[in-house]
């Protein structure tokens, strides 16, 4: 199709402000599904996106639209994530369109990832169409959002759109003022094919599956194509676009959205970010994306030690399909040979573990996720250290750092209390308040990274009655005092429960973990020490009391001093496993959860 008649765009906003819905309806009015094949969530595509009511993943589809004037015209559009968690999502999606529809909840007004969205659209140098959603609902109030809006990106009144993804109202108004604001996109569809892969999944019979923004050239069916970052080269086998199905076509051209089979089984040589091109171009790369950076790291080992290759080839198959997934290897005296993955907070980590569960047949141990703390040891050698068991000896550190990010708290103004009591807890550092309106503020802090990633949000919610919404982005690193927290059971060090953590704060969660393992772990036949350590200084400590086998069961009579001598042998056999740490104590899966989310 021409490039004046195509339109790229994207759906952002906070989690929950109807983005997935609003797609269902744009693609039912445009006739791209039929009305007997429509569904709730139609481009959430996974099971668990579905189950949690949250898009994981960004999702492209390509719509045909009669516009009133006329002419037809091609959608490209693409369904992002809104949680905080899958902002990486949101930023390689916004790099492959020219506009954004920046969707508000009418009975919830702007929140917190509105606006962290709404800044990556504006850098991006986007059109943005303000709409205020769910008009419907009875307690929408239009009026006071439209405000809102107004005093965010400094619209006009008359430039909101008021819609309703469930029943349909005012979404033809948003197909049109696509037509009208986002404009077409450039590129030379004579020079040589450049294009940048914005997403890629892995098939067991197609291999690797690129879906690509083309940016210049067009690419045709059995071309040799050539991917620059990774120096691979492989053959174009299928072509085509989304609606929201794979669809085939002979040729892409520059300005469109849509996929390449590349029947690559090798996974590395296809990178998120990188530039295709035909063999032999003589092109430059295309600037790619932003490397991602985790925020949070974690253990992931086999539960079967024998299955480790099994696990590498799915956490292989998962990155292509999830970019801000870094793993390396790791090995751990007590749970064998697995990976230390780096994700973007505590809901990806849960993602990443139930989708190699479900989609790869893996059960997984997922030992204390730990932020990355930078040290600088006495010899000058500097270390960014991703695990406990990579922490030095305290003697050899000169100085150690911890991540700070900017936290921005949005919350009604009766609440600003307690939010700030609860920041203040941990360790944040208030900057400034800026108010949205009459009744809501923003609240800007610098806080440890750490203490924002682990249950920060649900202890938000908590103290502001479930109002409050937040997001969060890295800053730098800062000068800290970061200790290493060990877990004993019965003596022997429980490694995928030790932590790094704040001096501060170490009594405190010590304190938590010993006291849930109480609750969580099994009586054994012998008393069961719980302790939490800071070096070789016990800081807190429980005992799980030992039941007593009933060893003169089998008696039916006897005279006292046999009962004694059994009595007798059985305390000094108690005796013997509590010294030595033995008994074989098994740890739940249930208690390691437990202790994950500080319950």
């Amino acid at each position: 199709m021409d490039q004046a008649y195509i339109r790229n765009f994207c759906i952002i906003a906070h989690i929950d402000h109807g983005k997935s819905t609003l797609s269902d309806r744009l693609l039912e009015i445009t006739g791209t599904v039929e009305k007997r094949k429509m569904k709730e969530q139609l481009l959430d595509t996974m099971d668990i996106e579905r189950e949690r009511g949250i898009t994981i993943k960004l999702q492209p589809a390509r719509m045909a639209y009669t516009a009133k004037n006329g002419k037809m015209y091609e959608f490209n559009l693409i369904d992002t994530p809104g949680h905080v968690d899958f902002t990486y999502e949101v930023s390689r999606s916004l790099a492959a369109v020219e506009g954004a529809v920046l969707l508000v909840d009418a009975t919830q007004g702007v929140q917190a990832q509105t606006i962290a969205n709404l800044y990556l659209a504006i850098e991006q140098n986007l059109s943005i169409i303000p709409v205020l959603n769910k008009i419907d609902l009875p307690n929408a109030d239009v009026e006071k959002r439209a405000a809102e809006l107004m005093h965010l990106i400094g619209c006009k009144r008359e430039e909101i759109i008021c819609a309703s993804g469930k029943t349909g109202a005012g979404v033809d108004l948003i197909l049109e003022r696509v037509v009208r604001d986002v404009p077409p996109p450039s590129g030379d569809r004579q020079a040589p094919f450049r294009a940048i892969i914005f997403d890629s999944k892995y098939n067991d019979y197609q291999g690797v599956v690129a879906y690509i923004r083309c940016v210049d050239g067009v690419l045709t069916k059995q071309t040799a194509m050539h991917f620059m970052a990774t120096d691979t080269s492989g053959q174009v086998l299928e072509l085509g676009y989304m609606k929201p199905d794979h669809v085939s076509a002979e040729r892409m051209e520059a300005g469109e959205i849509g996929y390449v089979v590349t029947g690559l089984k090798d996974i590395s040589g296809v990178r998120v970010g990188d530039t295709i091109t035909v063999d032999g171009a003589d092109v430059l790369s295309l600037p790619g994306y932003k490397e991602v950076r985790p925020m949070v790291y974690a253990g992931v080992f086999p539960i079967d030690g024998s299955e480790y290759e099994k696990l590498r080839d799915a956490i292989l198959k998962l990155k292509l399909n999830d970019a801000a997934l870094t793993f390396e290897p790791e090995h751990s005296m007590a749970l064998g040979f697995g990976f230390r993955c780096g994700l973007l907070g505590m809901l990806h980590l849960e993602i990443v573990q139930e989708r190699l569960s479900r989609e790869f047949g893996m059960d997984v141990v997922v030992t204390t996720p730990s932020v990355g703390y930078e040290v600088t040891k006495t010899n000058g050698q500097q270390l960014l250290i991703k695990a406990p068991g990579a922490f030095p000896d305290p003697s050899h550190i000169e100085e150690t750092r911890e991540p700070f990010a900017t936290v921005d708290i949005l919350c009604p103004k009766e609440y600003m209390g307690n939010v700030m009591a609860l920041a203040q807890d941990r360790r944040g550092a208030y900057k400034n308040t800026e108010y949205l309106d009459t009744t809501r503020a923003i609240l800007h802090y610098h806080m440890p990274l750490a203490s924002v990633i682990v249950d920060f949000y649900d202890k938000l919610k908590g103290v502001t009655a479930g109002y409050a919404s937040l997001s969060y982005e890295l800053l730098d690193f800062r000068a800290s005092n970061i200790v290493r927290l060990d877990i004993l059971v019965a003596d022997e060090p429980l490694e995928a429960l030790a932590t790094l953590l704040h001096e501060s704060e170490a009594y405190r969660r010590g304190k938590e973990i010993v006291e849930t393992l109480k609750e969580e772990l099994p009586r054994q036949q012998f008393v069961v020490k719980l302790q939490a350590a800071v070096g070789s200084k016990i800081i807190a400590s429980e005992r799980i009391q030992a039941f007593r086998k009933d060893v003169l069961a089998k008696m039916s009579g006897g005279d006292a001093t046999r009962k004694s001598k059994l009595l007798e042998k059985q305390r000094k056999g108690k005796k013997r496993m509590l010294e030595h740490g033995k008994g074989g104590v098994e740890i739940p899966a249930e208690a390691f959860i437990k202790v994950l989310r500080r319950s």
